[in-house]
């Protein structure tokens, strides 16, 4: 397929800022461009009807991070490093429903929760021991005295079964993924930035500019070129330090009286869940087969499934009926540190990738660094 003239000069043509990913990261980088420089023509290139990754596939979360999530990544990040994420988590968090407006995007700062069975013992105690300490360093990010608080009960948390104790972080909440990506979608278009769905990427080449090579042969260039496809980010640039990881997710049918209210993370974070109004949100397993969940192909799997109902039928919800209405997966970009990939390939083409399974904190502020970076170059 060859563009027509009119294609070229309508659409596609003399394009200042071509984004290849229209999730969290490449939307709000191309706001970002838009409202910076007004009379920049902003493209955003998405190869799904809908945003294909983890942005429209995700939980919902609005979390910065669970104690023995930190407690594990201290280990290998460092102690300063593990700090300042968390900070551009909350900062992000921040932006994100400043921009999109609470009501909007429907978040409810419902709190989450780690919670900790009768297995767990040896890690409750060691998480419930750096609860004082965190709340001291999370202090002047959260201005809050305990963004930590300890939950400890005889009965079962919830009415989960073998559920003892539990970490809530007070700040944490939840957001309705749908209408978040609704609303960037509709800010980016009311200010004038250009979004096509449909088209897939095969190739980025930079002889003189940097230039999309398509799926059907066709090519596209462009002044500057943001990468921001981040679990496929290997697709178009195998030398990234990105990982895809796939999470597998149900929702439930309504269940009257359901009493999970918030955001929960379990076995440290591998399997977390939340309600969605009286439906009940379950995702993860992803331990169970790390070689097998390490990929960019949506799907699910006997292993995982099984794990997700044992989660639901023997913890969560035990003696509940139940039915699982709908069933998807989604794709995280992670790596050997949680930190994102914000940097320049050259002086046109740039990347903003590897959320690390945070996008929905991190995402905001990570775009906005990388349209800076992206300016500071033009």
């Amino acid at each position: 397929m060859s563009f027509s003239f009119w294609e070229k000069e309508t659409f596609i043509g003399k394009i200042d800022y071509g984004i290849v990913g229209c999730g969290i990261v490449g939307l709000n980088t191309a706001i970002n461009l838009k409202l910076k420089k007004p009379d920049a023509r902003v493209v955003v290139f998405e190869r799904g009807y809908l945003p294909h990754g983890a942005s429209t596939r995700n939980a919902g979360f609005a979390c910065i991070g669970s104690v023995s999530e930190l407690l594990s990544d201290v280990q290998i990040m460092g102690e300063d490093a593990v700090f300042a994420l968390v900070e551009r988590r909350y900062q992000g968090l921040e932006k994100l429903k400043k921009r999109c407006g609470e009501n909007e995007i429907q978040y409810k700062g419902l709190g989450g929760f780690e919670i900790f069975g009768v297995q767990d013992e040896l890690n409750k105690d060691k998480c419930f021991d750096a609860v004082h300490e965190f709340n001291k360093k999370l202090n002047s990010i959260t201005k809050t005295e305990k963004t930590y608080e300890k939950l400890e009960t005889k009965s079962p948390f919830l009415g989960m079964e073998g559920i003892h104790a539990a970490i809530k972080n007070t700040v944490e909440g939840q957001l309705d993924t749908g209408k978040m990506m609704a609303r960037l979608l509709k800010l980016a278009k009311d200010i004038g930035v250009i979004i096509f769905f449909g088209i897939e990427v095969v190739k980025i080449e930079n002889e003189h500019e940097p230039c999309l090579i398509l799926a059907d042969g066709e090519s596209i260039n462009m002044r500057n070129l943001i990468l921001c496809t981040n679990g496929f980010a290997r697709e178009l640039m195998p030398a990234l330090e990105v990982i895809p990881a796939r999470n597998q997710v149900w929702v439930t049918n309504p269940l009257p009286g359901l009493k999970i209210k918030g955001s929960f993370h379990y076995l440290e974070g591998y399997y977390y869940f939340r309600n969605v109004g009286e439906r009940l949100l379950i995702g993860g397993g992803r331990h169970l087969d790390k070689d097998g969940e390490t990929t960019s192909e949506q799907g699910e799997t006997e292993i995982i499934q099984n794990g997700l109902r044992h989660m639901v039928e023997q913890i969560i919800l035990p003696r509940t009926p139940y039915q699982v209405e709908y069933k998807w997966s989604g794709i995280m970009g992670l790596g050997p540190t949680k930190k994102p990939i914000i940097k320049a390939i050259d002086e046109r083409t740039f990347v903003a990738v590897r959320m690390g399974g945070m996008g929905v904190a991190i995402g905001s502020l990570v775009a906005e660094e990388v349209a800076d970076l992206v300016l500071s170059h033009d």
